[in-house]
């Protein structure tokens, strides 16, 4: 039987195999990355939302496009990725297994990493085999690489990152979502995706879960109920929905079967997603020459298993020679610097648990926002991005502290100041005068920048707002603005509506509303 031998074996072609692979081949290794499935980039070409963070971690910029970049590189610096290709085994003197089509083959390489990433969870209630329940990565499959709507009316179970953005792509498909549900008592993910979520109507129903779902060959109806502190259910609480589709977000767990096969050292760390490998400073595992990356060494954005997989592509290269532990270094340091910007703020791995009451500035964190999905109008006036001005100005409504801050970059008079530390609250500067660029509200990644002209001088206000659904309302469109709330507030016309290829997909959208509205009217319904 004939080897083939490589440099560099790569088990996974999502965003740190390929970031790893790619820093490896640029080191002159020869590079090889095996993916089970039939295109490469993971959860990437998934992902139609915008990235937090900074320039340097592709902040702004969509994930499908980040996977079209990424895979660029992988074929400038001579990668070898294999597709359709399920990695069966990984054995001694890293021999790796690899089942083609109908044929087995078999592969060595001086070091191995392995980067396949996470599983979704699921959670077992009455009916959760019924056809119509799936995950929400699995629903995010079906809408954003083969255009299916999962289905009509949709009760997204879990308000994590991942249940907060499937929601949202769940109605600019064209879904219903009924309900946002999670038996948590608070929120999950960034404010800002609940935020989005909360002001098209989508009621939020925290410290609730499924009691069962119902139909006979497919979904028809659910019924959640509320739970006390031990996650009980409390009787008389039930609410039922009419549903086709039920979305289950609640966590990942990293795939890490293989590097159990090769005998490597592993823990259980719940912080970290669950089973995960234990890896010295390099990334590597306890078995020599077999490095970790990714959501398989523990569950983070995917902006972190980027850097990650950097790392590890650079840590490799070193570990077999092919550069020195001096440049190993000075590549490593740049990289910590920027994966520790993305590990800061009440969202880092290490404040996971941690009930915060207050931002780095010692504001009081919205309650309603953790609890129902927005901020109050009473709540919100608390917080440095939002004034009040006799022009027209830039409001940020971004109440936590998050790596993210695009829209200081985007905005070229400086209106908006984040400072230094990428995680502080974003801040309006009154003493400069807005331009009405927009570039503010399409570079935002949480959509939450609005441009407001809070009094027109006949009565009325203007309001722009990121707009991300089709089709586009057209300029004299009549509807409602809906508050933070979602709920109906007041009559509205939309007088503007904007596009350019600078703005990525994203409308500004201007409506005009009585000027009492002005500070709350955040969403136009036609």
């Amino acid at each position: 039987m004939k080897i083939k031998r490589f440099d560099l074996i790569v088990v996974g072609a999502g965003p740190s195999g390929l970031s790893a692979a790619i820093e490896a081949a640029k080191s002159g290794l020869k590079t090889v990355v095996f993916d089970e499935n039939a295109r490469p980039g993971g959860q990437l070409f998934k992902q139609i939302h915008k990235f937090f963070g900074s320039k340097e971690h592709k902040a702004k910029i969509r994930g499908f496009h980040i996977g079209e970049q990424l895979l660029k590189e992988a074929d400038e610096a001579g990668v070898e990725v294999v597709l359709n290709a399920t990695v069966i085994g990984l054995y001694q003197d890293h021999e790796v297994v690899v089942r083609l089509g109908e044929e087995v083959h078999h592969y060595k390489a001086d070091a191995v990493l392995i980067a396949t990433g996470a599983a979704e969870n699921m959670v077992l209630f009455d009916g959760w085999t019924l056809p119509g329940v799936m995950g929400a990565g699995a629903a995010q499959t079906l809408m954003n690489l083969y255009g299916v709507k999962p289905g009509n009316r949709v009760l997204m179970l879990g308000s994590g990152n991942v249940g907060l953005v499937v929601s949202y792509q769940l109605l600019q498909a064209g879904c219903q979502v009924v309900a946002l549900v999670d038996a948590a008592p608070k929120i999950g993910g960034y404010g800002v995706h609940a935020a989005k979520v909360a002001r098209t109507g989508v009621p939020f129903y925290l410290s609730h879960t499924i009691k069962t779902v119902e139909g006979e060959d497919h979904v028809t109806g659910v019924t959640i109920a509320q739970v006390d502190n031990h996650f009980q259910f409390i009787e008389g609480t039930e609410k039922h929905f009419d549903v086709d589709t039920v979305c289950v977000a609640v966590g990942l767990s990293p795939m890490s079967q293989l590097m159990k096969m090769a005998g490597c050292a592993m823990e259980d760390n719940p912080k970290r997603g669950g089973q995960v490998p234990l890896l010295d400073e390099y990334g590597m595992t306890s078995v020599p020459g077999v490095f970790s990356a990714g959501d398989v060494s523990g569950i983070e954005e995917a902006s972190s298993a980027m850097i990650e997989g950097r790392m590890a592509g650079t840590a490799i290269a070193e570990y077999l020679g092919f550069i020195t532990k001096e440049e190993r270094d000075r590549n490593l340091e740049a990289l910590n610097n920027s994966l520790s910007g993305l590990r800061q703020g009440m969202f880092a791995p290490a404040n996971r648990g941690k009930d915060i009451k207050e931002t780095e500035e010692g504001i009081p964190i919205s309650q309603n926002l953790l609890h129902h999905g927005f901020v109050t109008d009473e709540e919100i006036m608390r917080f440095p991005g939002v004034t009040h001005q006799d022009r027209i100005h830039p409001v940020i409504e971004c109440t936590q502290n998050i790596p993210c801050n695009p829209c200081q970059d985007a905005c070229h008079i400086h209106c908006i100041k984040i400072g230094d530390k990428i995680t502080q609250l974003p801040a309006v500067d009154t003493t400069k005068t807005c331009i009405n660029c927009g570039m503010c509200v399409a570079s935002c990644p949480g959509q939450a920048i609005f441009l407001v002209n809070e009094d027109e001088g006949d009565g009325t206000a203007t309001v722009t707002l990121p707009y991300e659904f089709l089709p586009l309302p057209e300029v004299g469109a009549k509807g409602k603005a809906l508050s933070r709330s979602g709920q109906p507030l007041c009559d509205a016309e939309v007088t503007q509506v904007r596009t350019a290829p600078a703005f990525d997909s994203t409308a500004l959208l201007t409506m005009k509303v009585p000027k009492e509205y002005a500070m709350r009217a955040r969403f136009f319904k036609a």
